[in-house]
């Protein structure tokens, strides 16, 4: 499972730095262009979406790396089976929240998927949204490995005790 993960998680890498450089790129074509006073309608939208799934592939490697939804306050302040403890917490609130948000993200572009761009008609808004089940899903799966590696980390401590 670790070897699956570590690929997705560089995909999800290649992804968003992707479309933040195609955020990047138009932000600086906005910029000429209107210095040179020629209207390029569609690059507000571009940029807009492109940033949404930048940050959304983005949020996702967070969670597996452990940088984002993480109490680590109080997770170096204890120690042994109070602290996997918390920590298997966290992973168990983290899938469940994911799961919530990927049926909810599923929901959404189900309901606009055929909606269009304003600037761009022959793109769909599905495209855009389906950004947030594919980060959902992500993130619960980094969660159920690291769930895992915290529930056999907590065995093998059970069984050197």
């Amino acid at each position: 499972m670790k070897r699956f993960v570590n690929v997705l998680e560089k995909i999800q890498i290649i992804t968003g730095v992707t479309f933040l450089c195609v955020f990047f790129i138009i932000i600086m074509l906005q910029i000429v262009t209107r210095h040179l006073g020629i209207s390029v309608i569609w690059t507000e939208e571009v940029a807009n979406y492109s940033f949404i799934w930048g940050i959304f592939m983005g949020a996702a490697v967070m969670v597996n790396r452990r940088e984002h939804f993480n109490f680590d306050f109080l997770i170096r302040k204890l120690q042994g089976k109070k602290r996997m403890s918390l920590s298997i917490t966290n992973d168990l609130v983290l899938i469940a929240f994911n799961i919530c948000i990927l049926l909810l993200g599923l929901q959404v572009v189900t309901e606009f998927w055929n909606y269009t761009w304003a600037t761009i008609p022959e793109m769909k808004m599905g495209y855009v949204w389906i950004a947030i089940p594919i980060m959902a899903g992500t993130m619960i799966l980094y969660s159920v490995s690291h769930l895992i590696d915290h529930v056999q980390a907590a065995k093998v401590k059970e069984v050197s005790e």
